[in-house]
């Protein structure tokens, strides 16, 4: 059987069994042959835009045999897939604007009729994938994150229900940090760091974090050699991120908190 990265174990570890996989910009189709090949999948549509990653994907799946279940196609995001050939999508190694923009674009075209469940892993911008699911009705059932290679990842799970409305109230209610912040502030943090992250903190979450105060920190350091107004309004407005960070760092000693 295929051997997976860590990153796409955790992307295929989210996809439910037995389903009909549809993985947008699949690269060398590692991830599909993989699914098939472990009995997780049924059958697959690798889409990828450039030919040579076609091509590689196209020799992975004759070379596992797999010619009748998988099938490679050339298109931009899911123009890959007609509406119904799949109930989960899979998207990953890409910026999390791009990838909205995918499912903005495969929303409107009628692609995702029929999908069940997006699994997604943005290589940054998860708080906007976040957004996209909340704005178009889906629920964030389940997040990974893990670090290999010196790079940390997050993985997201959502799923399409008749009413999402109350479950994302429940999940991105921040009543479980207790931070003097106003609610609605609470919220986008929840949306930049991960409702469930948070609440099943480990401790790649805390490392990722604290290498983005770092960051900030370095972006303030550089500000601070301006005397431009601008400048320093910019540098008060991360220091307040850096804080607010480090004091939701603070609380993810807590036992964890559920949403029942």
């Amino acid at each position: 059987m295929l051997k997976l990265s860590k990153r796409l174990l955790a992307i295929a570890d989210l996809v439910p069994p037995g389903a009909r996989v549809a993985d947008i910009g699949s690269d060398h189709a590692q991830l599909p042959v993989y699914l098939v090949q472990s009995g997780k999948a049924v059958s697959a549509i690798a889409g990828e835009l450039n030919e040579g990653p076609l091509r590689a994907a196209r020799s992975q799946i004759a070379a596992a045999g797999l010619t009748g279940r998988i099938q490679a196609r050339q298109a931009d995001g899911l123009a890959a897939i007609e509406a119904g050939e799949a109930d989960c999508v899979t998207v990953a190694g890409m910026g999390g604007a791009l990838m909205s923009a995918i499912l903005t674009q495969g929303e409107a075209d009628g692609k995702l009729q029929g999908v069940t469940t997006l699994v997604l892993q943005p290589n940054v911008g998860e708080d906007a994938v976040r957004e996209w699911l909340l704005a178009n009705g889906w629920y964030l059932a389940a997040e990974r994150i893990l670090e290999e290679d010196g790079k940390i990842y997050e993985v997201l799970q959502a799923i399409n229900v008749a009413d999402a409305g109350p479950l994302n109230r429940a999940l991105y209610d921040a009543v479980f940090l207790p931070l003097d912040r106003a609610p609605e502030e609470k919220r986008e943090w929840l949306i930049r760091m991960g409702p469930w992250l948070l609440r099943q903190p480990d401790a790649v979450v805390v490392r990722k974090w604290e290498s983005e105060q770092d960051k900030l920190r370095a972006i303030c350091r550089s500000l601070g050699l301006s005397e431009q107004p601008e400048a320093q309004e910019k540098s008060a407005v991360l220091l307040g991120h850096i804080d607010t960070i480090g004091e939701v760092l603070a609380c993810l000693h807590m036992v964890k908190p559920s949403l029942n």
